[in-house]
Formats: C-alpha cells, sequence, structure tokens
C-alpha cells in the first residue's frame, strides 16, 4: 500500500451516551489534500483527532500507509498536526521551535540544522530563525507552526483550522502559501475548516460532514455543479444557494414541471424518478440568474423570466448581491449575483431569467432528481 495513504473503515466514536461519528468509511490517496468541512458540532474536528490519536476510536479502524494505527500512539503514526493555536514556545527561537521535536526525538544536531534550514526555506522563514516567536506575525507564527511539521517528514500533515486566528488578509496570504506548500511537498494532507473558501480553493476532494456522517464526497467543482441532498447544496456555496419550494406537475424522460409559489418552471431532467403530486424543492445558485435584455429566442437559450422587485443591495466592488423578491416563485427573498457597475435601485422594479438548465431539483427526502437534460422547455404563469 502506498506511503501517505489513508484509509478509515466503519469509524464510530462516542462520548458516553452520546454518539459524535456514526459509522465514516472514507478512503484518502497518497499526496491528496483532503478538506472536511461542516457546521459546528458535526464531527469534523473530533474524525482528525481521531486520525491524529488524540482520541481512540469506540469502533472501527484506522489505517495510514499499510499500518493499522487504530489503536497507535499519536507519536507512533507518521503525522504531524497544525493546530489552530500556534503552541509555539515563548522562550526558544524560530529555529528551536522548529527543530525541538527532533531533538526531544534524539536526532543529531547537524541534520536538526539541515531540516530546519530545507523548511525554512520552503517557508520563507530563513531571515527569521533567530527570532522569537513575539517578534512575529500572526502569519509568521503560523508558518513556524507547519515548519515545525514538515522538519519531521511525517506521511500525512494534519490542519486543524489553521487561519482561524487570522485575519481576512492574513488567511488568503497564507492559503496560498499552504496551496503552494501542498504542490512542493505532494504530500498526504488533511485539513479541517469551517470557511468555504478555503475549503474550495485548497482541497483535492471535500468531505461534507453532518451529524457524525458524511453527506458527500468529491472534488470541489464537482459539490458546487452536483450536490447530492440539499444539505449540500445549501452548505456549498457563498451566497448559499437558493432553495423554493413546489409541487410535480408533470414528469416525463426529458424534465419535470414544478409548481411553486404562483408560477411554474419545466426544470430539465433525464429519467426522473419522481411522479406528479411530489413535493421538491428547486435549487438555484446566485450566479445563475440573468438579467437585461431579453435573449433573442428563450428557448435556445433556456431562460425563464419573471418579475421582481428589489428588496436588498449589496455593493462588493467587482460583484452585487441583489435580495429579490419574486412572488411567483418563493414567499421568501432571493439572492441573485450581478455585475459590480449594475445600476439598482431598492423598491425598484426588475426583469430577471433564470438559465434552467443550472437549476437542481430534491426529492422529499432531500435527494437530487436525476441528471441535467439537453431539451427543455419553461413555463411562466
Amino acid at each position: 500500500m502506498a506511503k501517505g495513504r489513508v484509509q478509515l473503515r466503519g469509524i464510530v466514536k462516542s462520548f458516553g451516551a452520546v454518539d459524535v461519528i456514526k459509522g465514516v468509511d472514507l478512503d484518502i490517496a497518497p499526496g491528496e489534500l483532503t478538506v472536511f468541512v461542516g457546521p459546528s458540532g458535526c464531527g469534523k474536528s473530533t474524525l482528525l483527532r481521531l486520525v491524529s490519536g488524540l482520541e481512540l476510536p469506540t469502533g472501527g479502524s484506522i489505517t495510514i500507509g499499510d499500518r493499522d494505527v487504530t489503536l497507535a500512539h499519536p507519536a507512533k503514526r507518521g503525522i504531524a498536526m497544525v493546530f489552530q493555536s500556534y503552541a509555539l514556545y515563548p522562550h526558544m527561537s524560530v529555529a528551536d521551535n522548529m527543530g525541538f521535536g527532533l531533538k526531544i526525538a534524539g536526532v543529531p544536531k547537524a541534520e536538526i540544522r539541515a531540516r530546519v534550514a530545507q523548511a525554512a526555506d520552503i517557508l520563507q522563514l530563513s531571515h527569521l530563525l533567530d527570532r522569537k516567536p513575539r517578534a512575529l506575525s500572526g502569519g509568521q507564527r503560523q508558518r513556524v507552526a507547519i515548519g515545525r511539521c514538515i522538519v519531521r517528514e511525517p506521511e500525512v500533515f494534519l490542519f486543524d483550522e489553521p487561519l482561524s486566528n487570522l485575519d481576512a488578509a492574513l488567511r488568503g496570504q497564507m492559503r496560498v502559501e499552504i496551496a503552494r506548500l501542498h504542490a512542493n511537498l505532494g504530500a498526504t494532507m488533511i485539513y479541517v475548516t469551517h470557511d468555504q473558501v478555503e475549503a474550495m480553493t485548497l482541497a483535492s476532494r471535500i468531505v461534507v460532514l453532518n451529524a457524525g456522517r458524511i453527506e458527500q464526497v468529491g472534488a470541489p467543482i464537482e459539490l458546487y455543479r452536483n450536490p447530492a441532498n440539499l444539505f449540500v447544496a445549501g452548505f456549498i456555496g457563498s451566497p448559499q444557494m437558493n432553495l423554493m419550494r413546489g409541487t410535480v406537475e408533470a414528469a416525463d424522460m426529458d424534465g419535470v414541471t414544478v409548481r411553486l409559489n404562483g408560477g411554474a418552471l419545466r426544470i430539465p431532467r433525464r429519467n426522473p424518478a419522481i411522479a406528479p403530486g411530489a413535493k421538491v424543492t428547486v435549487g438555484i445558485r446566485p450566479e445563475h440568474f440573468r438579467v437585461g435584455e431579453p435573449p433573442a429566442d428563450p428557448k435556445q437559450e433556456q431562460v425563464a423570466e419573471f418579475d421582481a422587485v428589489i428588496d436588498l443591495v449589496e455593493r462588493l466592488g467587482s460583484e452585487t448581491l441583489a435580495h429579490l423578491r419574486m412572488p411567483t416563485l418563493s414567499e421568501g427573498v432571493l439572492v441573485v449575483k450581478l455585475g459590480g457597475d449594475v445600476p439598482l435601485r431598492i423598491g425598484g422594479a426588475l426583469r430577471v431569467g433564470l438559465r434552467l438548465p443550472h437549476c437542481h431539483l430534491f426529492d422529499a427526502d432531500g435527494r437530487a432528481v436525476g441528471a441535467p437534460s439537453a431539451k427543455i422547455a419553461a413555463v411562466a404563469a
């Protein structure tokens, strides 16, 4: 089995009568950067601690490389962990902080110096090796914490929300540095975060967790474009997907007609396994609306248009988020992502088109219905 591969089989973790992890099966390939995401309390940090050995599973097995490490001590697992707090020794220099673990392990001084110098070069810390942590910025301290892991040459790097204590600018900078580090080292990394931007920009694959179970695993763009269920659809993406409840009026081999608040949409889906009368949810992301002149051929461009009233406008510079009321589609407010210079006025009217091929359909149990179909027709009441 390849070095750096991580396998979880039937992992269960309970604290007393509370089941926190409820049967997780997961394969992480060598060299992959896997990100665990989910709401607070979903079990993502607990799952990382189980891989690290800081917690032991109630049931199941954990394998790293070709070794069963289910009950192994953290020091025997071939892992290194970067925590949310930097956990640096304030009285030690950067060099001593980075090399301390190797010193404790009895590694010769010359080798420690060589490994520290190499890690410092990768992390652009070479000019800071003699400084104490108090003389460093937050981003520099986190790089020292990462360097302390690099020098150990682990099979697997574990990151537990490492950027949470940094301001927005530093988080952006450190995301780039971690991505570059992964590209340079080619090491297996498991990264826990609640920040979707971190997850989408860093991950080879994202694992979406909810209440101790895996909802979906896949590449970031796959989860964004093809969420398996309502939970993933609502969790992945910022602003989140617009969701509208409705009832199926008709379904055939090429699509589903859904009656919404006061209108209807023809959602293209191949072989939809759903019957008339079924309760469904239609989802569409904020960027999949069209505002402006109507298309020359609506059927060719696959757009259904509706009237809207502007409820709120968020100017973000390069883009604008318009909160719209479209009674034909929904009782609530729908969020539309537009260009930064689009003229909008609160209370004003707007003609908005939905790009129907980008609509998602979920059944009463929240599961995605069918795959998009090329054929389409639009209905608007």
